[in-house]
């Protein structure tokens, strides 16, 4: 026989199945935004990092038409929210940012112009 007492998941509407969307919610809920935001920030970072090829030499993943997606995702991304979570979050986001824009160019066989490389319109001309 089994007891059917129920339990805080199941009176959620959660069943062993399926997840706890409303315990769920109250967990993310609880995080920061400006940790949601880096979170996302150092994601889009590593990702362009691999699609450029840096992950290791002669990297089997090298793409540079995905790197410039998450680049100028990333750009945007950075550049609209660092009044909102502070130089301490926002500073080293722009150097590995800037890190990667310059490594985009060091990558392309023809270089974009100054101010026309991935995610340059958020930022402006980027030079190393």
């Amino acid at each position: 026989m089994t007891d059917a007492t129920p339990t805080p998941a199941t009176e959620a509407g959660a069943t062993p199945d399926a997840p706890d969307y409303d315990a769920m919610t109250h967990d993310i809920a609880d995080v920061p935004a400006v940790e949601v935001i880096t979170t996302v920030a150092v994601h889009l970072l590593s990702a362009a990092a691999v699609n450029l090829g840096l992950d290791k030499p002669d990297s089997e993943h090298k793409d540079l038409d995905e790197a410039r997606k998450l680049i100028t995702a990333l750009a945007g991304l950075v550049t609209a929210s660092a009044t909102e979570i502070s130089s301490f979050h926002a500073a080293p986001l722009r150097d590995g940012l800037k890190s990667l824009q310059l490594a985009f160019r060091e990558a392309s066989i023809v270089p974009d112009e100054p101010g026309q490389g991935p995610g340059e319109k958020f930022t402006g001309p980027v030079f190393g």
